[in-house]
């Protein structure tokens, strides 16, 4: 449901006590849910999910605000999109660890991963050692997947996640 959605699905502006507290009402640990959000080692945003943290944040690197800028301008072109992982987009690995590292994360509760607070030891860990991302994001998204599923006419697989299928 809409209101389901706003209210369980962490947003890209959330701080890092704000991501921990979602997952943990989901029953996540700190460990699991920075797993899960290697799950942005593919994909893309739009523009206007990532503006203010171009324009407006210090955390970030210069060459990679200089890279988002030219596609996301301070205003307009609000579907432009940019991969969650500058490194390896269309690959499933730890580039996006390696990205939060070097202060490359795209939305701002990317960075909030990487950054001074509780979740940097495992982010850096992840970093440097993909086997163990690998072994962590499959036991996490095991749980993920075992939360409360809807199933047969209860439930469907979307075409588009944002929309009831017709």
């Amino acid at each position: 449901s809409l209101s389901a959605a706003n209210s369980d699905i962490p947003s890209p502006t959330m701080d890092l006590t704000g991501l921990l507290t979602s997952f943990s009402d989901q029953g996540f640990t700190a460990k699991e849910m920075v797993a899960l959000a290697g799950a942005h080692t593919i994909g893309q945003a739009r523009c206007v999910v990532f503006r203010n943290r171009v324009y407006n944040e210090s955390n970030i690197d210069a060459s990679f605000v200089a890279s988002l800028k030219a596609n996301c301008p301070s205003n307009g072109e609000d579907n432009n999109l940019s991969p969650l992982d500058a490194m390896s987009p269309v690959v499933f690995d730890n580039g996006y660890f390696k990205d939060l590292v070097k202060s490359k994360g795209l939305m701002h509760s990317d960075q909030q991963l990487f950054g001074g607070g509780s979740t940097d030891a495992q982010v850096k860990s992840y970093s440097k050692d993909p086997s163990s991302f690998f072994s962590h994001f499959a036991s996490a998204m095991t749980k993920m997947g075992n939360l409360s599923p809807l199933t047969g006419t209860n439930g469907q697989i979307r075409t588009n996640c944002w929309e009831v299928n017709q």
